[in-house]
């Protein structure tokens, strides 16, 4: 294999592949919406090469490269957040910008310069020949992901009866290689009441009022330490060997957490006790953690045991239908996953990359400085598919992508066209270190 030359031919690509990112952008794409993005990556991928170009009944647009059996896979959720504020844009987020060195718009980093160098990587393996004996090569547009994450890959796994070696997550990385992320999940806490005349209160059971107990117990496990004598110990415990077998690698990916996000109540009026409160729970977990465990520890809060029947703990589902109408059911659970740094897959990309770009992490200018003074194995903070793809299915990921984390959801994304060209190489060299 010549690194050399998958670099020139990355490098030759980049008008190509910002022209390409901008045309994806420069329409709307958010969950439930992608049509317009789907339709503009599938007819890139045809222009370029495919062999096999498909949409999915769910909407995600899938490529080929290759004919063999086995399937290394490439995935780019394509949907977008909103723009938010628009106040707080510096440039129109649907034309966007572009200078020597970056380009602006919503989506550029969160995540479709992911499919863009998935796109071109592929293009770059087929004329050089480095798609392996037996494999083939699938790039996916996935839809949904800012919605629900991994939906997309649980209707790939499970609907279209596609499951691959192994899938490389597109999502940004500021240059690293991520093996791994924190779960999360969104619990719902129900409280019941009795409702009454306000100039009597104590005729009724106010539900906020023993909300407001749950609350402070929700607020403990979050902020407090493990010792023995903490009653409420906090999620903090989950990194000592004491608490989770799992702690080396919780270690890795950071401490769950859990915040409250949402408050609900009903009341007949403000003149009377509320005789139901709900609040919404966004948990984040780490190694070890699972959504029963999750669940099972808020059942086991003092204030929760203390008003018993009275208060239900559940998980939340989605059925939001995608934007071919398709609703696919499934929980708001999205498990932590971790793949072992000496994972055949791991070292394949670390090789890959080490030996295109060296022991460090490259990017633009304004970049470089934070990029290389972290390691160059590394994990998210946010989550991604991975949580489907190896969280649920067991199927190994890994991450590599262009753009950076603190770009996404923010208003002026931006992304460089270093890190496009630098994906492309990186995924194009990877399928023949993986199989020598």
């Amino acid at each position: 294999m010549d690194f050399n030359k998958i670099k020139e031919a990355a490098q030759g690509y980049e008008k190509e592949m910002t022209a390409f990112l901008r045309a994806i952008v420069k329409n709307p794409g958010e969950s439930c919406d992608e049509r317009a993005h789907v339709t503009t990556i599938a007819e890139e991928m045809k222009k370029v090469g495919f062999d096999e170009v498909v949409i999915d009944p769910q909407g995600n647009v899938i490529g080929y490269m290759g004919t063999g059996d086995k399937i290394i896979a490439f995935d780019a959720h394509i949907d977008t957040v909103g723009i938010g504020n628009i106040e707080n844009w510096n440039f129109d987020p649907y034309e966007g910008y572009e200078t020597e060195t970056e380009i602006g718009g919503r989506g550029v980093s969160d995540q479709c310069g992911g499919i863009v160098s998935g796109v071109y990587g592929a293009k770059i393996m087929k004329e050089q020949g480095l798609i392996p004996d037996g494999y083939k090569v699938m790039v996916v547009g996935t839809v949904q992901e800012e919605d629900c994450d991994g939906l997309c890959w649980q209707y790939i796994i499970n609907e279209d009866k596609i499951r691959p070696e192994f899938v490389v997550s597109t999502e940004p990385t500021d240059g690293g290689i991520y093996r791994g992320q924190r779960g999360r999940m969104e619990i719902r806490v129900d409280v019941k009441g009795v409702s009454c005349h306000g100039s009597a209160p104590e005729r009724g059971d106010n539900a906020i009022y023993k909300m407001a107990d749950i609350l402070q117990d929700i607020r403990a496990l979050n902020e407090n330490d493990a010792a023995d004598t903490t009653e409420i110990k906090g999620l903090v415990k989950m990194l000592d060997a004491k608490y989770n077998p799992e702690f080396e690698e919780a270690n890795f990916l950071g401490r769950g957490t859990v915040t409250t996000s949402q408050i609900f109540y009903t009341s007949p009026s403000r003149c009377a006790v509320a005789d139901s409160c709900a609040v919404s729970l966004d948990r984040r977990m780490t190694a070890g953690e699972t959504w029963e465990s999750c669940l099972d520890e808020i059942r086991a809060l003092p204030s929760v045991q203390k008003y018993g029947d009275d208060v239900e703990v559940s998980m939340y589902n989605y059925d939001r239908p995608s934007y071919t109408d398709l609703v696919y059911e499934i929980e708001c659970y999205f498990p932590t996953w971790v793949i072992p740094k000496d994972h055949a897959v791991t070292k394949a990309l670390e090789d890959a990359y080490k030996g295109l770009y060296g022991e460090q992490r490259i990017g633009a200018a304004e970049t470089v400085d934070m990029r290389t003074a972290r390691p160059l194995t590394d994990k998210w903070t946010f989550s991604t598919n991975g949580v489907s793809i190896m969280g649920r299915n067991g199927i190994p990921c890994i991450g590599f992508g262009p753009g950076a984390e603190a770009q996404a959801h923010a208003p002026n994304e931006k992304t460089w066209k270093q890190d496009l060209v630098t994906c492309a190489a990186v995924y194009a060299a990877l399928p023949l270190n993986y199989c020598k």
